[in-house]
């Protein structure tokens, strides 16, 4: 696999990252494991090395699932990336965010004791704390670079002011944000402020939490955010963006290709400070990712992969309202 560098002066780090998040029971339903570590271990082998987590996945059980999937592997071999602050309680409901200097540094040291290691590669909130100034969390951060904690400052969902004023504090390597086919909202503002500043882009959702596979959970399924909190997979509009999956097989069928591989590659194209961030949870799922890597795609082939799939097509926004309302890159793009 190609290596890249996140952001002007982040790690160096496969082309393609692993989300963990689906990994943990309560995301996406029941969770295997057994199949998730064989997963994490795939992709190592693979040449992924960026490892993405949140202290709040599962509730600390997804740090202490990589934890068990990385012994062994030498610390050198990957990057961590964690992001904090998100509250919840004992029932999985969201209770805010908390990204206080203390609780910033109270919360890296139980990572840190979960992940059972000495130092977090790149160390984030989860989501903008209206209450704290930016620059408070971003001088935390720092504090703990400085004694050895966190090699690297990173951000997620933030607007471009935000951006901005915590690069002021510290440089900031990336910024980890929702970016696909069917998400293109960073295109406008974002990204040229990014990349003017030496930020990269971690995206995720690249899929639209699996959507643009055409896999989408059963409408009864039990413990599935997607089907309780995401309007793109409610009635109606499922059925909607599904028409326009098919499209993109379509498509695919002449490339050889799947539309899950035709949307990540598009995402891959659209520049090398972009690094996707993949949310497989079985094997099967990282094989057809790492197929998407081979695809050749000409200027007319992703022209018409971006015209099937559009966020003017798009049905339904990418979180529910309450959601919505928690993140900074759609308040101040």
């Amino acid at each position: 696999m190609q290596t890249t560098m996140l952001g002007r002066n982040g790690p160096t780090v496969g082309e393609l990252g692993l989300g963990c998040m689906g990994m943990s029971p309560g995301v996406y339903g029941p969770a295997d494991e057994k199949e998730a570590i064989a997963t994490i271990h795939a992709a190592l082998d693979a040449g992924v090395t960026l490892i993405d987590t949140g202290d709040f996945y599962g509730m600390g059980h997804n740090e202490m699932l990589i934890r068990r999937a990385l012994e062994g592997v030498p610390r050198t071999g990957y990057a961590l990336s964690v992001k904090f602050g998100a509250l919840r309680d004992p029932a999985g409901g969201w209770l805010g965010n908390d990204a206080r200097p203390a609780v910033v540094k109270t919360f890296l040291t139980y990572s840190l004791r979960r992940l059972g290691t000495d130092y977090i590669d790149v160390y984030r909130p989860a989501r903008l704390d209206p209450a704290v100034p930016i620059e408070d969390t971003v001088g935390a951060i720092a504090d703990m670079i400085h004694a050895g904690y966190v090699r690297h400052v990173g951000l997620s969902e933030a607007g471009t002011e935000t951006v901005k004023r915590a690069h002021k504090v510290h440089p900031i390597v990336d910024l980890q944000i929702e970016y696909s086919l069917m998400s293109r909202g960073i295109e406008g503002t974002i990204l040229p402020v990014t990349r003017a500043l030496g930020v990269g882009i971690t995206a995720y959702g690249v899929l639209s939490r699996g959507l643009l596979s055409g896999r989408t959970p059963a409408a009864d399924a039990k413990g599935d955010i997607r089907v309780i909190r995401m309007p793109r997979f409610k009635e109606g509009n499922l059925e909607s963006n599904l028409r326009l999956v098919e499209a993109l097989r379509q498509i695919g069928k002449e490339k050889g290709a799947t539309p899950a591989q035709l949307a990540l590659a598009w995402v891959r194209s659209r520049g090398d400070d972009i690094v996707p961030v993949i949310g497989a949870r079985r094997r099967e799922q990282l094989d057809e990712a790492l197929g998407a890597l081979e695809l050749s795609l000409d200027a007319g082939d992703l022209a018409r992969i971006e015209s099937a799939v559009s966020p003017g097509l798009t049905a339904g926004a990418r979180y529910d309202p309450a959601q919505m309302a928690h993140l900074d890159s759609e308040a101040h793009s």
